[in-house]
């Protein structure tokens, strides 16, 4: 008994505390690549020239799932997460800041054109999940 009292102190298994998961609007490499996945639909939404690659899109969203699982969050957490109205809203302010600090102008559809064509050719993250039609 003592071996094994000894082996669990060692590795850390007693005496510490277990670690709260950080809300997953905290955990960056989720909340940046969903940010990403929404600035797409925005832009394949407002210029009539850019669609989405929809299979591509699909298997993002599928993968950012499975890392969110992998990191200990439930399907449960996730879709709080995702439906998430208060966590809407701060990913709209933080598009709207997003798009002014690059140059579109919201009410002009040509300018989410010029933005969505940009990030196709620069086959950025956003730009992977849209297509010129």
């Amino acid at each position: 008994m003592r071996k094994i009292l000894i082996i669990l102190l060692s590795v850390g298994l007693l005496g510490t505390p277990v670690a709260a998961k950080q809300p997953l609007n905290k955990v960056a490499a989720i909340d940046d690549a969903l940010f990403d996945l929404g600035i797409a639909d925005r832009v394949r939404k407002n210029c009539p020239t850019i669609s989405a690659r929809v299979f591509r899109a699909i298997t993002y969203v599928r993968k950012l799932e499975s890392e969110a699982k992998a990191l200990g969050y439930t399907s449960a957490e996730i879709e709080a997460y995702t439906d998430s109205e208060a966590d809407k809203a701060r990913l709209r302010a933080k598009a709207a800041a997003f798009f002014k600090a690059k140059g579109v102008d919201t009410s002009d559809p040509q300018s989410y054109c010029a933005f969505g064509r940009a990030e196709i050719q620069k086959s950025s993250r956003i730009g992977s999940l849209l297509k010129a039609k």
